[in-house]
């Protein structure tokens, strides 16, 4: 009988069903975008009016790749500084993954409703989970650090400056999605531009690490 091999990786179950839970939510983005089947195409230039009725979908939907993709690089380097998991931290990334499932939902209802006069709900909502989403980081970093999860010190300095990301976070999108009721374009084209921020600034970390 061969010896069973030790596991390198005692997370990678977790980081595995993680991943596996990221492609899913970014798959399911793309569900909604389509040309409405009661749409009368008989030219090229109308299939070319009905897909530019759909871009606010697109726009969405760009959005909400950037979100998920950013959140999941962050996570994906985030389990790089553990050497374990708990209980506690275990639940906490399953509330930051209830966030990730449910954003092809407020992103469907931004790509119909955001340039109507009614877009405030779907803004407010699209906010709101990202404000949770800040909540679910600020729990993991406090689970990871109270269950002594990180590798070294210099880990639990990086688990620590995730956490204050967290809050940041939470304060910035919580206002976004109180302002949204009222001015809910300008909120929504905010939104866009702090993920764009996001996304340089990790481009940038990274480049600056390698």
């Amino acid at each position: 009988m061969l010896p069973k091999m030790a596991e390198t990786n005692i997370n990678s179950r977790f980081e595995a069903f993680c991943d596996g839970v990221f492609a899913i939510a970014i798959t399911l983005l793309i569900i909604d975008i389509k040309i409405p089947r009661t749409a009368e195409i008989n030219s090229a230039l109308d299939l070319w009016r009905e897909i530019y009725h759909i871009t606010p979908s697109i726009f969405s939907f760009l959005l909400s790749f950037a979100v998920i993709l950013i959140t999941w690089v962050n996570h994906h380097n985030g389990s790089k500084l553990l050497r374990k998991t708990s209980s506690s931290f275990l639940y906490a990334n399953g509330f930051l993954l209830l966030t990730v499932v449910f954003i092809p939902f407020p992103t469907s209802l931004l790509g119909e409703y955001i340039l109507t006069d009614y877009a405030a709900p779907a803004v407010i909502l699209y906010d709101s989970v990202l404000a949770m989403q800040a909540i679910a980081w600020i729990l993991i970093s406090k689970a990871a650090l109270k269950n002594h999860l990180g590798k070294n010190e210099n880990a639990n300095i990086e688990i620590r400056k995730n956490g204050m990301f967290g809050y940041f976070a939470f304060v910035l999108y919580a206002a976004c999605s109180i302002l949204a009721a009222w001015f809910p374009l300008v909120v929504a084209l905010f939104t866009t531009l702090t993920w764009v921020f996001w996304l340089i600034l990790g481009i940038k970390v990274k480049e600056g690490e390698g």
